[in-house]
């Protein structure tokens, strides 16, 4: 397990200066390598020696007692994995309430949910932990569960000083980013669509701060060319899981070290919203390609398409092709000559090229499939025909 990826292992098992050198990992194109991005935490490994401080606390049983709070897919997936494990004894689920969703806006559990009462374990839904009431209620039921660990990945809600405060032993979150870069709630999507070439996971001891506590464990891993943030967060949702089991085992033996995350380094990954998925059609091809991958699956890409005497019609598009084709390029080049001088944030149509519908955005991208509003997705070819062809004063707009 430990050689499967590259690490950096804070521990005073890893014997020299307490940081475990594995070979880097190679994927989709890249080499992500634990000195790809300033080693632990964003600091030099002197500094991260200098750092190092032992956890002196070490687990009496044979088992952990846990309670496991996350809410959506990548929860759940890490959720799936610990259940397989005999070191474990998670006694509750902790989620976020259901939530309308669909065009019936019917109330729909979170996936943690979902799989917590597959496996017959208790779920709890509070709103908050806030002081008064509700609250007060929450935090009092979430102690008479009497946790060794709570084991949090993606939860959504804010943890109180005096929640961190209940398991006997620490809380510890799985974060989808190398801290102290992507701190939030859109760590994957944020890296994808800023270009990043690597990322990873990190366990940290949970403090009341924004993703900032003390690193204990964090792995890098990197970004292929064409990985959205669906197919990234699967990945780092298994690995997620496989760190944070190191680190309990590790917690249990009397070995778990952490390393203080370098603070003026910190970068911020915000929630995505509904309207981060409408496109910027003036950036360049790559970071073109980067947006919508970060978008997919949600918020979901899209772009606007408008027709004389049609009204606006809101389209979604997936990844396309990147780089271009060299027949691409030579109809780029083409229609280029001789368009006219206009603005950078529409796009007009090139054609059908290479089985893509290519738009002259950005220096050129190459769209495959196209769901209209209120439509199911469709090829290029589909789309063209369908809302096109025929057609006068077609192009593109996005934000």
């Amino acid at each position: 397990m430990e050689g499967c990826s590259p690490c950096l292992a804070p521990c005073s098992a890893a014997g020299g200066n307490g940081i475990r050198d594995v070979p880097p990992l190679r994927r989709g194109g890249c080499i992500a390598s634990p000195r790809a991005d300033a080693c632990v935490a964003g600091q030099s490994r002197a500094d991260a020696f200098m750092r190092t401080e032992s956890v002196s606390i070490k687990a009496d049983s044979p088992s952990l007692r846990a309670v496991f709070m996350g809410t959506p897919d990548f929860a759940a997936a890490i959720l799936n994995l610990l259940l397989h494990e005999e070191c474990l004894d998670i006694t509750a689920v902790y989620t976020q309430p259901d939530r309308p969703a669909g065009r019936g806006k019917n109330m729909r559990p979170s996936p943690v949910k979902t799989l917590a009462e597959e496996r017959g374990i208790a779920v709890e839904q509070p709103p908050d932990f806030k002081h008064g009431g509700p609250g007060d209620a929450a935090v009092a039921a979430l102690a008479a569960y009497a946790p060794d660990v709570l084991l949090v990945a993606a939860y959504g809600l804010i943890l109180p000083q005096r929640v961190l405060d209940i398991p006997k032993l620490m809380p510890i979150n799985v974060h989808a980013s190398l801290l102290p870069k992507h701190r939030g709630a859109a760590p994957i999507q944020r890296a994808i669509m800023q270009g990043d070439v690597v990322t990873g996971v990190s366990i940290m001891r949970m403090e009341a701060g924004l993703d900032s506590g003390p690193i204990l464990l964090q792995r890098a891993t990197g970004i292929g060319i064409n990985d959205t943030a669906a197919m990234l967060r699967e990945e780092l949702a298994e690995e997620g899981a496989r760190l944070l089991l190191m680190s309990l085992r590790r917690l249990m033996a009397g070995t778990l070290c952490e390393i203080p995350q370098e603070h003026a380094r910190a970068t911020y990954a915000p929630k995505l919203r509904k309207e981060d998925g409408l496109l910027d059609l003036s950036l360049h091809g790559e970071m073109l390609h980067a947006h919508i991958r970060g978008a997919t699956p949600w918020p979901g890409a899209s772009i606007i398409l408008h027709r004389d005497g049609q009204p606006e019609l809101a389209v979604q598009v997936e990844p396309g092709v990147f780089p271009l084709t060299d027949g691409m390029q030579q109809a780029l080049a083409t229609h280029n000559e001789k368009k006219a001088q206009e603005s950078l944030s529409i796009a007009r149509v090139v054609g059908q090229v290479d089985g893509a519908l290519l738009l002259d955005c950005g220096g050129g991208y190459a769209f495959t499939s196209f769901r209209p509003a209120g439509r199911k997705s469709m090829h290029a070819a589909a789309f063209y025909n369908g809302y096109i062809a025929g057609a006068g004063g077609v192009y593109f707009s996005g934000r």
